[in-house]
């Protein structure tokens, strides 16, 4: 993942709802959420929900596909684990994150 994707991606999931919607949808798996469910789950509004779904669409950490009148929304968790990936590629400057950890003093854990 690039620095461009890994900043729309952050900044879509730096919103309470946005946030909570990508939790709630890789919380369901593949299967995913059809957008009224979504709603009724977060107690969003119809209408912020749509723009919500829009902004983590395009920033693709949602796929969305059609199930007859419904669209469903699930977690595009290769973009996931990108971002996971992106920030944690040079964690503990190579070493394996327990061992710098034991090595590091209070308050400079990764350090």
């Amino acid at each position: 993942m690039d620095t461009k994707a890994t900043l729309s991606a952050l900044a879509a999931l730096a919103q309470e709802s946005r946030l909570a919607v990508f939790r709630l949808l890789v919380q369901a798996g593949p299967a995913g959420l059809a957008a009224s469910r979504i709603a009724e789950h977060l107690d969003i509004p119809a209408s912020s929900l749509s723009f919500h779904l829009k902004e983590l669409s395009h920033a693709g950490l949602l796929a969305s596909r059609q199930d007859g009148r419904f669209v469903i929304y699930s977690a595009n968790i290769d973009t996931m684990n990108g971002l996971i990936g992106f920030l944690t590629e040079n964690c503990c400057g190579g070493l394996p994150c327990h061992a710098a950890a034991a090595t590091c003093k209070p308050g400079q854990e990764g350090a």
